[in-house]
């Protein structure tokens, strides 16, 4: 289990807001910190949502928004301040992890694997890729307009595999060889049907230029 799905599963957005300061009332309302918020207007729960500035995500994401960290260095705080034990890996850069996944795509033509593998590796990277437009789609577009309602299934499912999809398209990008094996070894059957199931949802969103 890789620091992401270790740290999400051990501590909710409402237990890292109350450890970093965040007051919170008793219906889990607080002062959304992202805008200039004067009536509490984010939700926190499991996860996070503001209905004024539409800023969601996981823990982690509230983490890295709070204090201007990638996602692997907002795990790794809220590993080290709730004491939970992880095992990391250097995978890449934040030197390129700041770089968009469409331009950095023809770095996967470079990977150090034999034929065979890089030839599963570039068709995984781009259904990866594709999946991940999706999900920020969804998350954009299928967004809760008020705290109460019930949140639309694409949204949820963006929140929780958003992150986890950057951090397999980070592997395939910049990880060891053994890295990027594993990863086809251990991810190939369900990027298969991934790709069916993006192929079924194309019509719901639209093409975004690089």
């Amino acid at each position: 289990m890789n620091v992401y799905e270790t740290v999400k599963q051990q501590v909710t957005a409402r237990q890292a807001a109350e450890r970093y300061g965040i007051r919170i009332n008793r219906y889990g309302m607080v002062v959304c910190p992202f805008h200039k918020d004067t009536n509490p207007s984010m939700k926190l729960d499991n996860r996070f949502h503001c209905f004024a500035c539409q800023a969601d995500g996981d823990v982690i994401d509230l983490v890295a928004r709070l204090y201007d960290l990638n996602p692997k260095e907002a795990a790794l705080k809220l590993a080290a301040d709730f004491g939970i034990p992880v095992t990391i890996r250097a995978r890449f850069s934040p030197q390129r992890q700041s770089q968009s996944y469409t331009k950095a795509a023809t770095e996967v033509t470079n990977l150090p694997l034999d034929k065979l593998a890089l030839k599963a590796t570039i068709p995984c990277f781009h259904t990866l890729a594709s999946y991940l437009h999706m999900l920020q789609y969804w998350q954009e577009h299928f967004a809760p307009k008020t705290y109460d309602c019930e949140w639309d299934s694409r949204f949820t499912e963006a929140l929780q595999n958003k992150s986890y999809v950057e951090y397999l398209l980070d592997t395939l990008l910049w990880g060891t060889a053994e890295d990027k094996t594993a990863l086809l070894s251990d991810h190939g059957k369900e990027v298969v049907e991934l790709d069916k199931q993006i192929t079924e949802q194309k019509k719901t969103f639209p093409e975004r230029n690089p």
